[in-house]
């Protein structure tokens, strides 16, 4: 769920057993790594993490391209991942691991049901299509829950013995379900969000967690009511319900209020700054996780719906592949309906 941490060097596996290393673990994140290794599954690891659910997203830009403009949001955008070398670097060396599944007899997935997770599955899925034409060479560990863990956000939660329980449970990835992953992506990369409505509406249960993270994804476009997307709205009710620093405002998301988490806390700092310093901020400013923060008389009319974001603070920002600008976004969530609709 959270976004990886970006590593100095050039490796692309990483030995779990290095005597079995024709069975590749494909994850977006390294937060099971040391888990897998000490659960002594067999194996090599890839890390493949770029956080698709953020960020520019432009169908038409070539691969190469759109890597570079990706790392180059990261780098401005994330704390703590400053150095666009080094992010490009790292996407560049995920790219190159992706380029060798030929050499694997086996590729298992692991992912979990949250929006970060699910973009990052159906991209990989859509580039799989190839080696899934060979039964039992990928295969796919995708779950929403784990005995006794109430509330589930990640495989990250797990322990190696409860992650070692996960392995062998890995069903079969079909070229059928790698097709149905690519029509959906191409879907949610296009910037038409009717788009991929009309794409899930029409999509079997093959990827059963990807119609509620799609639903989720489209919550972040700004809503009808307030012109805030969803992650916004529940940051202004978190403060005006006592979290009084930005830290406060993360952990009442990922505990509580957050109907599926999927943000890991480089990804929501840029979120909670831009509305604190926005033309017309809906929070006071802050420089650190633990500094005070409060609701505006404008953030509190827009908790209540007696405000739009959108008539004072122009947009800039990417939800999936649409590029939201300006002060007339082309398209809005419709709480009432449940979906998205073209701007009037």
């Amino acid at each position: 769920m959270a976004l990886a941490e970006t590593r100095s060097d050039e490796t692309v596996f990483l030995p779990l057993n290095p005597s079995s290393e024709s069975i590749l673990h494909v994850r977006c994140g390294s937060d099971i790594y040391e888990g897998l290794r000490q659960a002594s599954i067999p194996g090599v690891f890839l890390e493949a993490s770029d956080p698709v659910c953020q960020g520019p997203l432009d169908p038409k830009l070539p691969a190469e391209a759109l890597r570079r403009a990706r790392a180059d949001f990261i780098a401005t955008t994330y704390q703590g991942f400053e150095d666009g070398a080094m992010v490009l670097s790292k996407m560049e060396a995920e790219a190159r691991g992706l380029e060798q599944l030929d050499h694997f007899a086996k590729i298992v997935l692991w992912f979990e049901h949250d929006l970060y997770d699910q973009t990052i599955l159906m991209r990989l899925l859509a580039q799989l299509q190839d080696a899934a034409k060979k039964p039992d060479r990928v295969f796919l560990i995708n779950i929403d829950r784990f005995p006794g863990i109430a509330r589930f956000n990640g495989l990250g939660q797990l322990s190696p013995e409860q992650l070692g329980s996960l392995w062998g449970t890995e069903k079969p990835v079909t070229p059928a379900l790698c097709r149905e992953a690519g029509r959906l992506w191409q879907a949610y990369s296009s910037g038409d969000p009717l788009r991929l409505q009309t794409a899930l509406d029409e999509t079997a249960d093959a990827l059963p967690f990807v119609a509620a993270a799609m639903q989720r994804h489209l919550q972040e476009l700004p809503w009808q009511s307030n012109g805030l997307s969803l992650t916004e709205a529940l940051s202004l009710r978190a403060i005006s319900e006592g979290a009084g620093t930005p830290g406060q405002v993360f952990a009442r998301l990922v505990e509580d209020l957050e109907p599926l988490p999927y943000l890991g806390d480089a990804m929501f700092l840029p979120i909670l700054k831009g509305l604190a310093t926005a033309p017309r901020p809906a929070v006071t400013d802050f420089s650190d996780w633990k500094d005070e923060i409060s609701l505006t008389d404008f953030g509190t009319a827009l908790l209540h719906d007696q405000a739009r974001w959108t008539d004072h603070n122009p947009l800039d920002r990417w939800v999936g592949g649409l590029h939201l600008q300006g002060d007339r976004p082309p398209f809005l969530w419709n709480p009432a309906s449940g979906r998205a609709i073209a701007a009037p």
